[in-house]
């Protein structure tokens, strides 16, 4: 099993290796493995050449005119494929997948991703530091090789909502002084950034102390807000929201981590850069967020590269940003590119538009092969994820909000995407609120029994018409459990059977349950294998089509997980309320003062 370790690039430059790759390249002794017949796409010039390369160990000690060379233990022959660096997935959350960081490397290992930069965020909210140390005991022993960043935003907003857990600066800065742990990820408390909130502030200022990345989440920013955000140590953003949005931020000088997770972006996104005629050293690829039937029936990063070069990016531009401009982004000197002296990560490519990988080699070895991973992948125990949802059964009442008089005035959260405060008007029925029509009801339920569990319920518009509800505890990013419908009844059996089943998601329509997909461990994930997993999360999808209509681009099933995500501009429901993070302020009820 290969064992990846901070070891790395260092176990590189182990002597002997050295001296045998040196010996091999003069062809004084056999390569360990030879791959002739290749066609190696050039991440340096963009060239597109015939070559063979020689591998010693973990390390490429030739790359040379094909046919030169015969002496090596193994041969591959490659048929004429495309050789290209192992792909490097420079932003991402395995949670996001809902399946374990070893089922994950199963998926994604055959299409040529051979690293990924994983936020374990998700894991951090629920659990905390042991979250992310269980993160990283998960991926030691992988053929993945996983980079693992310190939760910067746990909470994402603290005061506007409440996770499983609270990561102070002081906490920061020990994890950071891990030496697993490469850097500081997404800094998503913007407003804290820009306005100089002292516990931001620190948290930014550990992740500057640590010598490590300091990556950023900065949607929405433009001229001084970008500026102050940028000025406070943060260099990277994946949270774009147009072409205009790439041009301005690439002008800026940040690293983008361009992620496939909005499709509807991405010819924008290409038009950009083949208008500027080359492939910026600054832009990455990234996933951030795959879900579980996407990424079985599409793929991870591989699936981001062949959507651009469909959108009309040049494939070597694609492979560039997903290979050697990452690397260079990490520091990773070992990686991203296919010379000699460099590591030995190289995916075979049947051709540049579907990117299917015939092998895949890490660290010198062949680990996949024909879509397939070669050999079993260990799986770490899950105890410690289970039994995190720590709510009682919930009764219809939960859902009704209480409300004096006849008529009352509603603060609303209008929009699924950029979201906006707005106002109705409600009746009142026995002393509770009668929801207005063309609203959605949403309530939010504090699950890590840190606080009181009783949900806080507000009004969507713009949501459509729901015909029953659905429930989830997969909520950006303190993951409580969240229900959405259009009655309290359906609301009420959705969040029962969530809360039965230790997390999940459930989707609930005339007093009955639809459709569960149980995720017992965090609430996040399941031991069920990838397979599996992505039938029963298409499975809701379909459940949810018979409930409400979706509006592309911005309401789509997936507008229901960021539905909680205070850090972001606009009001948005959690635990605690109708939170604003611009204002700071937190309304624990949607039923406005009266004006009398």
């Amino acid at each position: 099993m290969i064992r990846h370790s901070p070891s790395e690039p260092a176990d590189l430059h182990l002597p002997d290796l050295r001296a045998r790759a040196v010996a091999a390249a003069r062809g004084d002794a056999p390569f360990d493995l030879l791959i002739a017949g290749g066609r190696l796409v050039d991440m340096v010039t963009g060239q597109i050449r015939a070559a063979d390369i020689g591998i010693v160990g973990a390390l490429i000690a030739s790359v040379h005119a094909p046919g030169g060379r015969t002496d090596a233990t193994s041969t591959i022959d490659a048929g004429g494929a495309f050789l290209s660096p192992g792909l490097i997935d420079t932003h991402m959350h395995i949670e996001s997948s809902m399946v374990t960081p070893a089922a994950y490397a199963e998926a994604v290992l055959p299409n040529g991703v051979t690293t990924v930069v994983w936020d374990p965020h998700e894991f951090g909210n629920v659990h905390g530091l042991d979250g992310v140390r269980w993160a990283i005991e998960a991926t030691r022993s992988l053929p993945l090789r996983v980079i693992p960043l310190a939760p910067s935003c746990v909470p994402s907003a603290p005061g506007l909502e409440l996770a499983g857990a609270d990561i102070d600066a002081s906490a920061m800065a020990g994890m950071l002084a891990w030496p697993e742990i490469a850097g500081l990820a997404e800094v998503m408390t913007m407003r804290g950034v820009i306005d100089g909130d002292p516990r931001t502030s620190a948290i930014v200022n550990a992740g500057l102390q640590s010598g490590k990345l300091v990556c950023g989440h900065a949607r929405g920013l433009e001229g001084a807000d970008l500026n102050a955000f940028m000025a406070a140590g943060i260099t990277s953003d994946h949270e774009l929201t147009s072409g205009a949005d790439l041009l301005s931020k690439l002008s800026a000088g940040m690293t983008i981590e361009l992620r496939g997770s909005h499709d509807h972006l991405l010819r924008q996104f290409v038009e950009v850069i083949n208008n500027l005629g080359f492939m910026p050293q600054t832009v990455t690829l990234c996933t951030d967020d795959v879900f579980p039937d996407e990424l079985h029936f599409d793929g991870g990063l591989d699936d981001v590269v062949r959507r651009l070069v469909r959108d009309g990016l040049k494939p070597e531009w694609a492979l560039r940003a997903a290979t050697l401009n990452a690397a260079t982004r990490l520091g990773r000197n070992d990686l991203g590119l296919i010379a000699a002296g460099r590591r030995a990560d190289i995916a075979l490519f049947e051709d540049l538009q579907d990117f299917k990988a015939k092998q895949v080699i890490a660290n010198g070895r062949i680990i996949a092969e024909a879509g397939k991973v070669i050999g079993m992948i260990a799986h770490l125990d899950t105890t410690a994820l289970q039994n995190s949802v720590k709510l009682a059964p919930l009764g219809e009442d939960d859902f009704r909000v209480p409300a004096a008089g006849n008529r009352v005035r509603l603060a609303t959260i209008d929009q699924p995407r950029f979201t906006q405060w707005g106002e109705a008007e409600a009746d009142v029925a026995d002393g509770f609120v009668v929801p207005p029509a063309g609203t959605t009801m949403i309530a939010a339920a504090h699950r890590h029994g840190k606080a009181d569990g009783r949900p806080r319920v507000g009004f969507l518009t713009g949501w459509g018409e729901w015909r029953g509800a659905f429930c989830t505890t997969v909520s950006h990013d303190s993951h409580n459990l969240t229900v959405f419908g259009g009655n309290i009844g359906d609301m009420t059996v959705a969040a029962n059977a969530v809360i039965a089943a230790g997390g999940g998601m459930a989707v609930a329509s005339n007093g009955q349950v639809d459709m569960l997909l149980p995720l017992p461990l965090s609430g996040l994930v399941t031991t069920a294998s990838l397979d599996e997993t992505a039938l029963a999360f298409r499975a809701i999808r379909k459940a949810m089509e018979k409930i409400v209509t979706w509006r592309p681009p911005y309401l789509v099933f997936k507008a229901c997980f960021g539905a909680t995500l205070a850090c972001n501009i606009g009001p948005h429901q959690t635990d605690r309320g109708i939170a604003d993070v611009v204002t700071g302020r937190v309304l624990e009820t949607a039923v406005l003062p009266s004006s009398t």
